[in-house]
């Protein structure tokens, strides 16, 4: 007999997982639940969440509910009998009352080594906060914000120079693979969850692109991890001659230089930025409107680029 199982996600990151409970036979998955369509692009138009595209694709019940804290899509959701809910970065708060329909209770795929890192944007956090690893949490959901104790979890080391994007695709591979291995012992009863311990909490609130701004007297270190961090989205960002400057990729050098902080100076050949400590390497940049170029292209288009100066409205991102 197969569990009657509702998946609950949006982003790619919960695509692995999904993929992985509807082709295991174990699971017979009776509701997909994702966010509704947002406007996207220069256009604006709506577009599907990925996990919506994968339901659509794979023929899955698809509910796409505002909030679940309303009569009507609980109502929805309880007549699928569900025996266990699956989440992974759904976006909605789950309320006591969808929490409670499955028998074998609402696991969650959490993206860090809980309690570390609570909250909507935990890769984008450890990267930031310099952590030397991440990892996954399988955990039972409680209705605190990704309080609940904890099944199982896997750590996996951060790359020196590794993404936002890149480590999310990582943790979503280690994700459905950690959950698939520690369900049918949840299931027999075998596992027992562990309470996290709310004094080493820390919290990971939903970024938003104003924070993207780079904060030149920051350390060039901090810097850096900040270009990693929102790297794919919102994209660390700055200003030359009045025009927006993304930055997709940056190194930290502890070298000092003479200048005023935001000037860009040579560095052996390459573009780099004096800051509050050290100085930032440029590596990958955009101007608006324009493609994404190495640092080098850029200056070889712009070569009035180095002597220039990078200016930018203070960051509100903590170090």
């Amino acid at each position: 007999m197969a569990y009657r199982t509702i998946f609950m996600g949006t982003p790619a990151f919960a695509l692995p997982t999904l993929r992985a409970l509807h082709e295991a036979e174990e699971y017979q998955i009776v509701g997909v639940f994702t966010k509704p369509d947002r406007p996207a692009g220069r256009g604006r138009k709506l577009q599907m969440s990925p996990v919506k595209r994968y339901a659509n694709e794979a023929d899955l019940p698809l509910f796409q509910p505002r909030s679940l804290r309303r009569a009507e899509p609980q109502s929805e959701l309880l007549h699928l009998v569900p025996d266990l809910i699956i989440v992974a970065a759904y976006g909605l708060i789950l309320p006591p009352a969808v929490l409670d329909a499955p028998r074998y209770g609402a696991l969650n795929v959490h993206a860090s080594l809980l309690p570390r890192h609570r909250g909507a944007s935990p890769i984008a956090a450890a990267i930031r906060a310099g952590d030397q690893e991440s990892g996954i949490t399988i955990m039972k959901m409680d209705p605190g914000l990704d309080t609940g104790p904890i099944i199982a979890q896997q750590a996996t080391p951060i790359g020196p120079d590794e993404t936002a994007g890149e480590l999310a695709s990582r943790l979503a591979a280690m994700g459905a693979a950690l959950l698939l291995a520690v369900l049918p012992k949840w299931l027999g009863g075998e596992l027992v969850s562990v309470p996290q311990d709310d004094n080493l909490a820390t919290y990971a609130p939903m970024i938003k692109k104003e924070e993207a701004w780079l904060d030149w007297t920051r350390p060039a270190l901090f810097l850096a991890r900040q270009v990693r961090a929102l790297n794919p989205w919102p994209v660390a960002m700055t200003t030359w001659q009045g025009k927006q400057l993304r930055i997709w990729q940056a190194r930290a050098l502890a070298q000092t230089m003479a200048g005023e902080v935001g000037h860009i100076v040579n560095w052996q050949g390459m573009p780099a930025v004096i800051t509050g400590t050290g100085i930032l390497l440029l590596e990958e940049i955009q101007l608006a409107g324009k493609k994404r170029l190495s640092a080098a292209q850029f200056c070889r288009g712009y070569r009035n680029f180095v002597g220039g100066k990078l200016i930018s409205p203070t960051s509100t991102l903590e170090t």
